[in-house]
């Protein structure tokens, strides 16, 4: 039990010292690269710089205990930031004060969430999160969070917007207002971190390009000319503090940590997963990840942090420094830990643009070109779905486009299964195959006489007319030469009580014409239901067959009775269906 919870405690024992130098070498290097972006991150937030690096420091030792990922980096994240920011400042705050409050607060909200439904075993609801409906929030939000740096990259005030076109409104209106030396160290700050990217992966960019925007301005004295820095960065360790906002104002945050509580989740879930992939030596578990980061984010809101999350770019270069468990997020926390007692003043003539820049190009590599092309030529149902949740991301806000996608997704879902795949088969010349005949109409052979359908669904109450209608549109079909009709049960896995009541019609009916119904490869729950349903007195308990030919067979040679039939008749009077 102890392990189940406290994952540490199945590797701790077992540990090696071969492991060593990854974990220091990646801890290290996370560490590094947490320090720019974590002070990025919180500038998207809309919170002092500072909290960054808070949101940076207890939720990953807090992971590296609890989390079944030995590589997941968990920290501040972009798009949870933005998420923050725009759910947040769509409220009516007094000041930064209630502002940083709420956001802290925020982080015990969702943190909750998280651990409640790890404990109840939801981890499955991230399922309802489709990937078109992931890609397309995640390359709209990813825009939003780029344009909301204009203001860093261009020098000027701009007010804000998580709706695109107010974004790029209030950036026109500024445009005259630019700081000609801000853009010039905005776009030298992006050409760097490319070019170095291009170079080697594993250079810390963002700390190079940190280190020289910081000398530039001390050396040249730019921020005389309108170029806007940092400033000061608190010094020490974040305080224990409980987060307390007016309980008024709860109703207002429990959307916004509900959408942050599943958005993060699915971030976290899926860079563990991918990475899981590539190591054999343990597996990642959804509900207890939920338990973890839920933690994280409680625990950490007490030491001041904002909602964290699994990153994508740390996580990858985690795994790729070498990292072999949760000792290398210990060692990055200690990273941040020591920069924020000895090294904040050195950020003070830190350059806004410089972050405002490696947060553009962070963001950009999130926009996904080659998926929505492959939905295109394969899946266009699913590439609307994808282009409408990228629109209202864009356009009307990014907790209401994810949550829209996520309905627009359901509607399909419900969609798809109202209208299943049915199928009319005949017997395949001279073998004992059944072929969809409209797919292989040249070589199959059709009896008038007998109806043979197969349904690819469950059957319930929101498709049983649909099969109802089909039903009787091949009956017509046929004509008068029809004697019997054989449903392949083989893709019904379920069978609701309204589905019942409508086969007992049909049955009755097709009785009072003649017409005798077969069943043909019903699995065991599917049997049980027409069994405890009595369905099985109407159709015939001898009308049950294991396969298609079978009951092919029997409808040819109706007085022969197969092994099979005996046996699905045996099992079930041994399960007490039948007497």
């Amino acid at each position: 039990m102890l392990k189940k919870y406290f994952p540490i405690f199945s590797w701790l024992n077992s540990y090696k010292k071969s492991y060593i130098s990854g974990d220091v070498s990646a801890g290290i290097t996370v560490g590094i690269m947490l320090i720019p972006q974590g002070m990025a991150y919180a500038m998207i937030a809309g919170l002092p710089l500072v909290f960054g690096l808070y949101a940076a420091l207890i939720p990953q030792v807090i992971y590296a205990i609890m989390g079944t990922s030995r590589q997941l980096a968990v920290g501040p994240v972009a798009m949870d930031s933005l998420l923050v920011a725009s759910g947040l400042g769509a409220l009516a705050l007094s000041g930064i004060k209630e502002y940083i409050a709420m956001a802290i607060f925020l982080a015990l909200l969702m943190g909750s969430i998280q651990f409640f439904l790890g404990l109840f075993r939801m981890g499955f609801l991230v399922n309802f999160l489709s990937k078109p409906v992931i890609s397309g929030f995640t390359s709209a939000a990813a825009i939003i969070i780029g344009l909301s740096q204009l203001k860093h990259v261009l020098g000027v005030t701009i007010e804000n917007s998580s709706q695109i076109h107010i974004l790029l409104q209030n950036v026109l209106q500024s445009v005259n207002q630019v700081n000609w030396y801000t853009i010039a160290i905005g776009i030298t700050t992006i050409l760097l971190i490319n070019g170095i990217k291009k170079i080697n992966k594993q250079i810390p960019a963002a700390l190079i390009v940190v280190v020289l925007g910081i000398l530039l301005i001390y050396l040249t004295k730019l921020n005389t000319f309108g170029v806007r820095i940092v400033g000061e960065v608190p010094e020490g360790l974040p305080d224990f503090v409980i987060p307390s906002i007016d309980y008024s104002r709860i109703t207002e945050l429990i959307p916004i940590a509900l959408t942050l509580a599943l958005i993060a989740f699915m971030e976290a879930i899926s860079v563990a997963k991918a990475v899981e992939e590539k190591h054999d030596d343990y597996e990642v578990d959804a509900n207890q990840e939920l338990i973890a980061l839920g933690t994280s984010n409680i625990v950490g809101s007490l030491f001041q942090s904002y909602p964290t999350t699994g990153g994508f770019s740390r996580t990858a270069v985690n795994d790729q420094a070498g990292a072999k468990t949760g000792i290398s997020p210990i060692i990055s926390a200690i990273i941040v830990g020591l920069t924020l007692l000895f090294l904040t003043p050195l950020f003070y003539y830190l350059p806004n643009a410089v972050l405002g820049a490696i947060i553009m190009v962070a963001v950009f590599g999130l926009i996904d070109f080659k998926y929505p092309l492959q939905l295109v030529k394969n899946r266009k149902d699913e590439f609307f779905l994808l282009i409408i949740t990228f629109l209202m991301t864009l356009v009307i806000g990014i907790k209401e486009g994810i949550l829209l996608g996520v309905l627009i997704s359901l509607l399909l879902l419900i969609y798809r299964t109202s209208l299943p795949h049915i199928a009319i088969l005949g017997r395949v010349k001279g073998t004992n195959y059944f072929k969809n005949t409209e797919r292989f109409s040249t070589y199959t052979q059709v009896d008038d006489t007998i109806l043979m359908i197969r349904f690819d669904a469950q059957l319930f109450f929101g498709n049983k007319d649909f099969f109802k209608k089909e039903l009787y549109k091949n009956i017509h079909r046929k004509g008068a030469a029809l004697k019997t009709i054989i449903l392949n049960a083989e893709s019904i896995n379920y069978i609701d009580s309204s589905a019942v009541h409508m086969l007992k019609q049909v049955l009755i009916d097709l009785e009072n014409k003649g017409i005798r119904l077969l069943l043909s490869g019903a699995i065991g729950p599917v049997r049980d239901i027409l069994f405890n349903s009595s369905l099985t007195d109407i159709i015939g308990k001898d009308h049950l067959f294991v396969t298609t030919k079978e009951a092919y067979d029997y409808s040819r040679k109706p007085e022969s009775k197969t092994i099979e039939q005996e046996i699905i008749i045996s099992q079930n009077k041994s399960l007490g269906l039948i007497k």
